[in-house]
Protein backbone atom coordinates (compact mmCIF):
# COMPACT_ATOMS: atom_id res chain seq x y z
CA UNK A 1 0.00 0.00 0.00
CA UNK A 2 1.65 3.47 -1.40
CA UNK A 3 1.76 5.59 2.25
CA UNK A 4 -0.16 9.12 2.07
CA UNK A 5 1.35 12.37 3.06
CA UNK A 6 -0.38 11.53 6.11
CA UNK A 7 1.03 8.83 6.72
CA UNK A 8 4.21 8.98 5.50
CA UNK A 9 7.72 8.22 7.88
CA UNK A 10 9.71 11.42 6.93
CA UNK A 11 9.99 14.99 8.03
CA UNK A 12 9.80 17.79 5.95
CA UNK A 13 11.57 20.98 6.71
CA UNK A 14 9.94 23.59 3.93
CA UNK A 15 13.17 26.44 3.56
CA UNK A 16 10.87 29.22 2.46
CA UNK A 17 9.43 31.90 4.51
CA UNK A 18 6.96 32.22 1.62
CA UNK A 19 2.98 31.99 3.16
CA UNK A 20 1.59 30.68 -0.19
CA UNK A 21 4.36 27.97 -0.17
CA UNK A 22 3.27 26.60 3.18
CA UNK A 23 -0.57 27.05 2.91
CA UNK A 24 0.46 25.05 -0.14
CA UNK A 25 2.46 22.16 1.28
CA UNK A 26 -0.32 22.32 4.11
CA UNK A 27 -3.13 21.67 1.50
CA UNK A 28 -1.11 18.70 0.16
CA UNK A 29 -1.16 16.81 3.31
CA UNK A 30 2.39 17.00 5.12
CA UNK A 31 3.24 18.30 8.23
CA UNK A 32 6.30 20.15 8.27
CA UNK A 33 9.03 22.98 10.22
CA UNK A 34 9.78 26.21 8.45
CA UNK A 35 13.22 27.62 8.31
CA UNK A 36 13.94 30.82 6.33
CA UNK A 37 17.35 30.45 3.83
CA UNK A 38 18.04 34.60 4.53
CA UNK A 39 20.68 34.91 1.41
CA UNK A 40 21.07 37.47 -0.57
CA UNK A 41 19.08 36.70 -3.92
CA UNK A 42 20.58 39.80 -5.56
CA UNK A 43 23.89 38.07 -5.58
CA UNK A 44 23.19 35.34 -7.54
CA UNK A 45 23.04 36.57 -11.04
CA UNK A 46 22.18 34.66 -14.60
CA UNK A 47 20.62 35.41 -17.82
CA UNK A 48 18.49 32.35 -17.73
CA UNK A 49 15.42 32.37 -15.79
CA UNK A 50 15.52 28.14 -15.31
CA UNK A 51 19.30 28.13 -14.31
CA UNK A 52 18.18 31.42 -12.12
CA UNK A 53 15.86 29.54 -9.75
CA UNK A 54 17.62 26.38 -9.22
CA UNK A 55 21.11 28.20 -8.23
CA UNK A 56 18.87 30.20 -5.67
CA UNK A 57 16.86 27.08 -4.64
CA UNK A 58 20.34 25.13 -4.45
CA UNK A 59 21.62 28.43 -2.42
CA UNK A 60 19.31 28.07 -0.01
CA UNK A 61 19.86 24.65 0.58
CA UNK A 62 23.05 25.42 1.55
CA UNK A 63 22.34 28.21 3.67
CA UNK A 64 19.48 25.98 5.39
CA UNK A 65 21.83 23.26 5.83
CA UNK A 66 24.73 25.42 7.75
CA UNK A 67 22.05 26.80 9.95
CA UNK A 68 21.24 22.90 10.96
CA UNK A 69 24.99 22.01 11.04
CA UNK A 70 25.12 25.03 13.60
CA UNK A 71 21.81 23.99 15.63
CA UNK A 72 23.68 20.40 15.63
CA UNK A 73 26.66 21.70 17.13
CA UNK A 74 24.89 23.73 19.51
CA UNK A 75 23.41 21.17 21.02
CA UNK A 76 26.48 18.68 21.37
CA UNK A 77 28.45 21.40 23.06
CA UNK A 78 25.38 22.05 25.51
CA UNK A 79 25.46 18.03 25.83
CA UNK A 80 29.09 18.19 26.68
CA UNK A 81 28.86 21.05 29.15
CA UNK A 82 25.76 19.11 31.05
CA UNK A 83 27.93 15.92 31.20
CA UNK A 84 30.99 17.86 32.74
CA UNK A 85 28.76 19.49 34.98
CA UNK A 86 26.92 17.09 36.76
CA UNK A 87 28.85 13.58 35.20
CA UNK A 88 25.60 12.00 35.10
CA UNK A 89 23.60 10.36 31.62
CA UNK A 90 20.72 11.54 32.82
CA UNK A 91 21.42 15.17 32.67
CA UNK A 92 22.29 14.82 29.15
CA UNK A 93 19.71 16.41 26.97
CA UNK A 94 18.37 14.88 23.72
CA UNK A 95 19.73 15.82 20.36
CA UNK A 96 17.64 18.38 18.31
CA UNK A 97 15.13 16.28 15.74
CA UNK A 98 15.82 18.47 13.12
CA UNK A 99 19.25 17.97 13.35
CA UNK A 100 19.09 14.24 13.70
CA UNK A 101 20.02 12.58 10.60
CA UNK A 102 21.48 9.47 11.48
CA UNK A 103 21.37 5.73 9.86
CA UNK A 104 18.27 4.63 11.40
CA UNK A 105 16.95 7.67 12.03
CA UNK A 106 13.25 8.71 9.93
CA UNK A 107 14.72 9.97 6.64
CA UNK A 108 14.47 14.48 6.78
CA UNK A 109 13.96 16.31 3.38
CA UNK A 110 14.65 20.07 2.89
CA UNK A 111 12.54 21.88 0.07
CA UNK A 112 13.80 24.71 -0.95
CA UNK A 113 12.19 27.11 -4.02
CA UNK A 114 12.51 29.76 -5.87
CA UNK A 115 10.72 31.85 -8.42
CA UNK A 116 10.98 34.62 -11.08
CA UNK A 117 8.38 36.17 -14.08
CA UNK A 118 9.57 36.36 -17.52
CA UNK A 119 8.03 39.25 -19.34
CA UNK A 120 8.68 40.22 -22.93
CA UNK A 121 12.54 37.90 -22.11
CA UNK A 122 13.16 40.25 -19.23
CA UNK A 123 13.77 38.22 -15.77
CA UNK A 124 12.22 40.00 -13.27
CA UNK A 125 11.65 39.50 -9.02
CA UNK A 126 10.17 41.23 -6.22
CA UNK A 127 9.61 44.55 -6.78
CA UNK A 128 11.92 47.02 -5.49
CA UNK A 129 9.09 49.95 -4.66
CA UNK A 130 6.04 50.89 -5.57
CA UNK A 131 6.47 52.29 -8.74
CA UNK A 132 8.47 49.49 -9.93
CA UNK A 133 5.40 47.33 -8.71
CA UNK A 134 3.16 49.41 -10.66
CA UNK A 135 5.72 49.56 -14.14
CA UNK A 136 5.24 45.50 -13.66
CA UNK A 137 1.53 45.40 -13.41
CA UNK A 138 0.79 47.71 -16.11
CA UNK A 139 3.10 45.73 -18.30
CA UNK A 140 0.95 42.58 -18.27
CA UNK A 141 -1.93 44.46 -18.82
CA UNK A 142 -3.65 42.90 -22.52
CA UNK A 143 -0.48 40.98 -22.78
CA UNK A 144 0.85 38.08 -21.39
CA UNK A 145 3.77 36.76 -18.83
CA UNK A 146 5.28 33.60 -17.44
CA UNK A 147 6.61 32.19 -13.86
CA UNK A 148 9.49 29.70 -13.68
CA UNK A 149 9.35 28.00 -10.50
CA UNK A 150 12.03 25.91 -8.30
CA UNK A 151 11.54 22.84 -6.40
CA UNK A 152 14.60 21.56 -4.61
CA UNK A 153 14.38 18.20 -2.40
CA UNK A 154 17.41 17.87 -0.19
CA UNK A 155 17.49 14.43 1.49
CA UNK A 156 19.45 14.92 4.64
CA UNK A 157 19.65 11.77 5.84
CA UNK A 158 21.23 10.58 2.71
CA UNK A 159 22.43 13.67 1.03
CA UNK A 160 21.00 13.05 -2.26
CA UNK A 161 19.15 15.83 -3.86
CA UNK A 162 16.65 16.58 -6.56
CA UNK A 163 15.73 19.49 -8.20
CA UNK A 164 13.57 20.54 -11.43
CA UNK A 165 11.62 23.34 -12.08
CA UNK A 166 7.96 24.18 -14.29
CA UNK A 167 7.15 27.27 -16.15
CA UNK A 168 3.44 28.17 -16.70
CA UNK A 169 2.03 30.99 -19.03
CA UNK A 170 -0.35 34.06 -18.04
CA UNK A 171 -2.28 35.64 -20.16
CA UNK A 172 -4.29 39.22 -18.85
CA UNK A 173 -6.86 41.06 -20.26
CA UNK A 174 -6.34 44.79 -19.81
CA UNK A 175 -5.87 45.85 -15.77
CA UNK A 176 -7.91 49.22 -15.35
CA UNK A 177 -5.37 51.83 -13.49
CA UNK A 178 -7.71 51.72 -10.31
CA UNK A 179 -7.89 48.23 -9.91
CA UNK A 180 -3.48 48.63 -10.16
CA UNK A 181 -3.83 51.29 -8.16
CA UNK A 182 -5.77 49.66 -5.23
CA UNK A 183 -3.53 46.44 -5.51
CA UNK A 184 -0.32 48.81 -4.84
CA UNK A 185 -2.02 50.39 -1.85
CA UNK A 186 -3.17 47.04 -0.26
CA UNK A 187 0.64 46.30 -0.99
CA UNK A 188 0.67 42.02 -1.14
CA UNK A 189 2.12 42.26 -4.56
CA UNK A 190 5.75 44.45 -3.32
CA UNK A 191 6.45 40.74 -1.88
CA UNK A 192 6.36 38.16 -4.60
CA UNK A 193 8.08 37.86 -7.76
CA UNK A 194 7.18 39.98 -10.67
CA UNK A 195 4.50 41.62 -8.38
CA UNK A 196 2.79 38.81 -9.78
CA UNK A 197 -0.60 37.22 -7.55
CA UNK A 198 -3.45 35.81 -10.19
CA UNK A 199 -5.28 34.29 -7.31
CA UNK A 200 -5.78 37.60 -5.67
CA UNK A 201 -9.29 39.03 -5.89
CA UNK A 202 -8.54 41.78 -7.16
CA UNK A 203 -6.34 40.45 -10.22
CA UNK A 204 -8.45 37.37 -10.08
CA UNK A 205 -11.50 39.19 -13.11
CA UNK A 206 -8.66 40.37 -15.22
CA UNK A 207 -7.17 36.72 -16.24
CA UNK A 208 -7.73 35.47 -19.15
CA UNK A 209 -5.83 32.46 -19.55
CA UNK A 210 -3.40 30.37 -17.60
CA UNK A 211 -1.04 27.56 -19.22
CA UNK A 212 -0.07 25.14 -15.88
CA UNK A 213 -1.14 25.23 -12.53
CA UNK A 214 -2.46 28.05 -10.36
CA UNK A 215 -0.26 26.35 -7.12
CA UNK A 216 2.90 26.72 -9.36
CA UNK A 217 2.37 30.82 -10.09
CA UNK A 218 1.60 30.82 -6.27
CA UNK A 219 5.42 29.12 -6.10
CA UNK A 220 5.33 25.75 -5.34
CA UNK A 221 4.11 22.85 -8.07
CA UNK A 222 2.24 20.47 -6.14
CA UNK A 223 2.97 17.69 -9.07
CA UNK A 224 6.51 18.54 -9.23
CA UNK A 225 7.06 18.59 -5.63
CA UNK A 226 5.57 15.44 -5.10
CA UNK A 227 7.49 13.59 -7.52
CA UNK A 228 10.92 14.87 -5.76
CA UNK A 229 9.63 13.91 -2.88
CA UNK A 230 9.56 10.36 -4.38
CA UNK A 231 12.54 10.47 -5.73
CA UNK A 232 14.77 12.00 -3.07
CA UNK A 233 13.49 9.06 -0.32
Amino acid sequence: MEETAATSSFKIILGSSSVARRKILADMGYEFTVMSADIDEKGIRMENPEELVMALAEAKASAVVSKLRTIDNQAKDDKQTLVIASDTEEAITPELAIGDHKKNAEPTLLLTCDQVVVYEGIIREKPSNKEEARQFIKGYSGARAATVSSVLVTNLSTGFKKGDWDRVEIYFHDIPDHIIDNLIEEGTVLYVAGGLIIEHPLVLPYIKNVVGTTDSVMGLPKALTERLIREAL
